[in-house]
């Protein structure tokens, strides 16, 4: 059964985008990004998805029960840029039915 969910994006010009994710694709956040072009391309995702590169590091910003960090993205997160209490690597968050509502902020580009 298809299950699409409403989240919000703010890009890192500051605007915020309502956008539809499917939860039938496994899809990640930074794919959803993507999908949308809500980041200039070549600027989020570069390793692919692998939590290797932090590009496409976001911020939080709704009180959602997210998935424990696993080291990978802990370590990563450990070496990147502009990192704050509620940042995440948007390919480790994956768009499922509970994620409906998410809000999150870009972080800037490295």
């Amino acid at each position: 059964m298809s299950i699409d969910i409403n989240i919000k994006i703010t890009d890192r010009n500051g605007v915020t985008h309502q956008v539809v994710a499917p939860t039938d694709m496994a899809m990640n956040l930074m794919e959803v990004v993507r999908s949308y072009e809500l980041a200039e391309e070549g600027t989020i995702g570069i390793c692919g998805g692998m939590a290797m590169c932090a590009s496409c590091q976001c911020y939080v910003n709704s009180d959602h029960n997210l998935p424990e960090m696993t080291d990978d993205e802990d370590a990563m997160l450990a070496e990147a840029f502009n990192v704050k209490d509620n940042s995440r690597l948007g390919c480790q968050i994956q768009m499922k039915p509970e994620m409906e509502g998410l809000e999150v902020t870009l972080a800037p580009e490295m």
